[in-house]
């Protein structure tokens, strides 16, 4: 008896999702990693709500084509998914699997719902190049549209595996790229390429791992040890993003912040030179186990993340004194610019929690562009529309402290803690730059004391409880243990106000 349409498709569907099978299959299992499917499982509520060109390849024995694009809801909200198959051929693209991505692209900044890049692919295949490397229909413009949807709905990468060559740029273009240690690689050319062209001889993880490029390069912003440990971050991070650039950023219950070791005073030294890790401040400040740090490996002399004040999404930046005493650098810059872009681009309101003696100086700094790279963060801080408050903790000295979020760059408030001094510099600096020509003639056993007098005096002027307070260059300063009932009230009134909108075409950026 001939088989009846409906079976044929069933049993059609049925090899689709099983995906590639034979050896290849049972190698990627052993390595410990997931397949598409339960990946999709455990990303979504549920079951997804559809799946776009399931059949694609089965005529060419290449389930789904190799990718997978579907919708399906996380915490309740519509979310788009282009996840590679990595047992078809090796996850690699061809012309139909670059058709569903791009349509699927496509979908998400039609419908307005963020997208998810589930990457574990050997990238585009070779054999296919005559139909999709030239012309307008490409391969290319999978990172064309991941360019034309920045900033409209939220796009997070979790590398899962390989994604070689030209296919890096996916994750490279996302706002947030998750990668899984030991196993995520990202990389131009293979090491085999580097020692055939450049004589060099790498290995895959020193060349392209994840832990690399959440070190050294900054392509990674979270580094995690699965594939299941990857896809709850990229739960996390949706849930404090808006679907689309302008709504707002769901809000949750608010939860009491997590017992500090001690009081809040305690914790930040009244030593401006003493060094404390920030993190226990902003524990003792946000709600409890909602901070979501971004790149915490790379630049750490900068804290960037996500958290919730009374059930609110936040942006946080902070200088650790802990790390290289706080000091922006290159790429401190550089990762604090991109965070304030991100949090600006879907409305989340930004804190900076200030305590920085400047940018670093010296001949290795300007010959890597500081003061460009300073540039960078200075147009990113003055041209963020959201409600921004800064807080000077301890030191807010020189071009540091305009870089984060200073009066001048009008955020919504400045406030400063009773410990805060902000000044062109620091006492140290300002008695040397002053006094050492009268310092050098005076006897020996003079100097220390003349010196310290000197400083104690200058550090009477810069001292927020002082001339910054009495001349309204702050608009309060706050106890370290009232700070977050005051952050949580402040941000409740601007987030009503409308967002500043500069006319004009785009700005003229450094890079």
């Amino acid at each position: 008896m001939a088989q009846s349409k409906s079976e044929d498709l069933r049993q059609r569907a049925d090899k689709a999702r099983a995906g590639g099978q034979g050896k290849a299959r049972e190698k990627y299992i052993e390595s410990g990693k997931m397949l598409v499917r339960d990946r999709l499982q455990l990303l979504f509520d549920g079951d997804f709500d559809f799946e776009d060109g399931l059949l694609a390849g089965i005529h060419r024995d290449l389930p789904a084509d190799a990718v997978v694009t579907c919708i399906g809801r996380i915490q309740g909200r519509d979310v788009a998914v282009i996840a590679n198959d990595m047992t078809v051929k090796a996850g690699s693209w061809g012309h139909t699997s670059m058709l569903k991505i791009t349509r699927m692209q496509e979908m998400a900044k039609e419908a307005g719902i963020p997208l998810v890049y589930l990457v574990d692919s050997a990238g585009a295949r070779v054999d296919e190049q005559a139909d999709t490397y030239l012309g307008r229909r490409a391969w290319g413009n999978i990172f064309y549209n991941q360019v034309v949807i920045s900033g409209i709905v939220p796009q997070v990468c979790a590398l899962f595996g390989p994604s070689p060559a030209g296919a890096a740029y996916i994750p490279a273009l996302c706002d947030l790229t998750i990668m899984v240690d030991k196993q995520a690689t990202a990389m131009l050319g293979s090491p085999r390429m580097a020692k055939m062209t450049i004589g060099e001889d790498i290995s895959d993880e020193e060349l392209g791992g994840a832990l690399m490029h959440c070190t050294v390069s900054g392509l990674g912003d979270v580094l995690v040890k699965s594939d299941a440990e990857a896809i709850a971050k990229v739960r996390d991070y949706l849930s404090y993003l808006p679907s689309k650039w302008d709504g707002k950023p769901p809000a949750i219950e608010a939860r009491a912040p997590k017992m500090p070791p001690k009081p809040l005073a305690e914790i930040i030294p009244a030593n401006q030179n003493m060094p404390y890790d920030v993190k226990l401040l902003i524990d003792g400040l946000v709600d409890e186990g909602s901070f979501y740090e971004v790149k915490a490996l790379f630049a750490p002399e900068i804290v960037t993340g996500f958290a919730r004040l009374g059930g609110m999404s936040v942006g946080i930046l902070a200088n650790n004194s802990k790390v290289k005493g706080g000091v922006l650098f290159v790429d401190s810059s550089d990762k604090a610019t991109r965070f304030i872009w991100m949090c600006n681009a879907f409305n989340v309101p930004l804190l900076f929690l200030q305590d920085v003696s400047g940018y670093m100086i010296g001949s290795k700094m300007e010959r890597a562009g500081i003061i460009r790279h300073g540039a960078k963060l200075l147009s990113a801080v003055c041209e963020s529309t959201v409600p921004r408050i800064s807080v000077v903790v301890r030191k807010g000295y020189g071009g540091g402290y305009v870089a984060m979020s200073g009066a001048s760059t009008h955020p919504d408030a400045l406030l400063a803690l009773p410990s805060g001094m902000a000044g062109l510099v620091g006492p140290e600096a300002a008695v040397n730059a002053l006094y050492a020509r009268q310092v050098a003639e005076l006897p020996e056993d003079q100097r220390d004391a003349f010196v310290k007098q000197k400083r104690e005096e200058y550090a009477r002027d810069i001292d927020v409880m002082g001339m910054a307070a009495d001349r309204f260059h702050v608009e309060a300063i706050v106890e370290p243990s009232h700070l977050r009932d005051e952050l949580i009230a402040r941000f409740r009134i601007y987030s009503r106000r409308e967002s500043r909108v500069i006319p004009r075409r785009s700005a003229v950026h450094q890079v």
